[in-house]
């Protein structure tokens, strides 16, 4: 694994490139310098060497930055996003837009740090048995829930539990079926026994659908639905649905010192271009932005606004129900995906702000372009297809879009729709509320759709739950193979990234030439504030986890 730290580490800092040019960088002089050293010491000057006494030496001086002023504490933030959370069961939750709310109030077992290298955060270490089936985890000690009751490896067990009841219907649940048994030896240790060797199972434990809940409170009476039982920085102080989601620190946090800020108040605007006049008018102190077009707008002009720009694994995507009528013969999915320049989808309606992506979106484990069916824009092909299956008229279906998530959803389904009519494909847009929209993607309920998933690290954690047959996704991804069911547990299996990779090539190249979806791009996360906002770091996979660390420089 840690061939994948690093290319990941690569990866991160990339991402951070742009906004790091966003400060000036301090000049930097040779100039000759006079360095008493004793007899014998030892000078490390690109090689070790035996500096003489009174010997002059070459020696960069690099100029010294201003002082960074010390963290603050105290204040709300005042922060805005278009769409509100769709509820706040932390195993249930799908919609990004529930996560950034949850990962804030809820803590799992590990996190990713800004490099995206797996570090513990409930857990204080970890350790494999040498047959990668057992994986140990020591819990920290004095963590507390928001109601007080103190976190054990009881709670741990009840969480695993939890989400591997059927009758709970938690989206990771798939996830974490490779788990046999867990055992608690004592109150800070939770031993996890495998059916099989899992190599993404670290990642796995980083997402909110595995955030630790309160056995005690839960088993009392306690809906997590309804009622805040986690151990995050902050705890839900009031919720005013598509209004407001007001939360406050949570005093005794396992993490010494934070959270920094007092509270967070959320408030909901679906509008991100009025979400801009807020934070100009700074009647807004911070937000995250999802439109492309309004982020360019944020940062033209001279603006006096902080922005962040990274790269996002999450992906843009064209779902096709393979079940519905009008997608059951392969070529009229073929057909679709060849029709569709993907380049096109992102020029419209992302103004060129990403890339066109492989199903993998990690850097390492994305597929060449030319290993993959009708990656490129094939119009005859596609015309040749539809005729193959006695098509070439009457192929007509729905695509569904959410109105606020992604904000580009509309647009590219109206790019996707004006593509394909070229081929003689009619299509309808129906747009939902995000609300609506979630409830029908979940059940599979649709004949096609916009979407945007997200992506990870592990291409086990992005794959698995939609593809493989007892994924619980699978009834959303509306396709599933043997051959790609058998790659999908060697994969899991599999510890070696070098050994992993040609696994999830062959299961990308097996995917596309199937076509039961198109995949479009990645865009970036951005997010954008006052400069008074300081401390925040963020991550390609979207999450917020850090604004625990936030301060106002005010």
């Amino acid at each position: 694994m840690k061939r994948t730290s690093l290319l990941i580490l690569v990866f991160a800092v990339a991402a951070m490139v742009v906004v790091a040019c966003a400060a000036p960088t301090p000049e930097v002089k040779i100039v000759p310098q006079t360095v008493q050293v004793p007899v014998q010491q030892t000078v490390t000057v690109k090689e070790t060497v035996q500096v003489p006494v009174q010997q002059t030496v070459q020696v960069v001086v690099t100029a010294t930055p201003a002082p960074t002023a010390a963290p603050k504490k105290g204040g709300t933030l005042i922060a805005a996003r278009a769409a509100d959370a769709t509820g706040i069961d932390p195993h249930k939750q799908t919609a990004f837009a529930s996560f950034r709310m949850l990962e804030l109030i809820y803590d799992p077992l590990f996190a990713f740090d800004k490099d995206l290298k797996i570090v513990p955060n409930l857990a204080e270490s970890w350790k494999f048995s040498d047959d990668a089936k057992t994986l140990t985890v020591t819990l920290r000690k004095n963590v507390k829930f928001h109601s007080g009751n103190p976190m054990t490896s009881e709670d741990v067990k009840f969480t695993f539990d939890r989400i591997a009841d059927e009758k709970t219907g938690a989206a990771a649940r798939s996830t974490f079926a490779g788990i046999d048994k867990i055992t608690t030896p004592d109150a800070n240790t939770v031993v996890f026994n495998l059916k099989a060797p899992n190599a993404a199972i670290l990642a796995a434990l980083t997402n909110p659908n595995s955030a630790i809940i309160d056995k005690k409170a839960v088993a009392g009476g306690a809906d997590p639905a309804k009622v805040d039982v986690g151990t995050g920085a902050f705890m839900i102080d009031k919720w005013d649905p598509d209004r407001t989601f007001t939360m406050k620190a949570f005093k005794d946090f396992w993490i010494a010192g934070l959270p920094r800020l007092d509270a967070i108040e959320w408030r909901t605007i679906p509008d991100e271009a009025s979400i801009l006049a807020g934070l100009r008018a700074k009647t807004l102190d911070w937000s995250f932005i999802n439109d492309p077009r309004v982020a360019i707008r944020a940062g033209a002009g001279g603006s006096a606004l902080a922005i962040s720009r990274a790269p996002a694994l999450a992906y843009h995507v064209l779902q096709l129900n393979a079940k519905r009528p009008m997608f059951t013969d392969l070529k009229v999915r073929q057909a679709i995906s060849c029709a569709i320049d993907r380049q096109e989808v992102l020029d419209t309606a992302s103004l060129g702000e990403g890339e066109v992506v492989s199903p993998a979106t990690p850097p390492y484990y994305r597929a060449n372009f030319n290993d993959l069916f009708c990656y490129k824009q094939d119009v005859a092909k596609a015309k040749s297809l539809l005729t193959e299956a006695g098509k070439t008229t009457g192929v007509k279906f729905k695509i569904m879009a959410a109105t606020g998530e992604p904000p580009t959803a509309v647009a590219e389904a109206q790019n996707i729709q004006a593509q394909l009519k070229k081929i003689g494909i009619e299509t309808e847009i129906e747009t939902l509320e995000l609300g609506v929209y979630v409830d029908r993607w979940l059940k599979g309920d649709f004949d096609a759709t916009i979407a945007l998933n997200g992506g990870n690290p592990d291409p086990d954690v992005m794959f698995y739950r939609y593809w493989h047959s007892t994924g619980n996704l699978n009834l959303v991804a509306n396709y599933s193979s043997p051959d790609i069911d058998k790659l999908l547990d060697q994969g899991r299996a599999v510890a070696d990234p070098e050994k992993r990779k040609p696994i999830y090539n062959d299961i990308q190249k097996k995917l596309t030439e199937a076509a039961p979806w198109v995949w479009l791009y990645v865009g970036y996360e951005y997010r954008v504030g006052q400069t008074y906002v300081k401390g925040f770091t963020p991550l390609p996979n979207g999450s917020l986890i850090y604004l625990r660390e936030a301060w106002l420089d005010k």
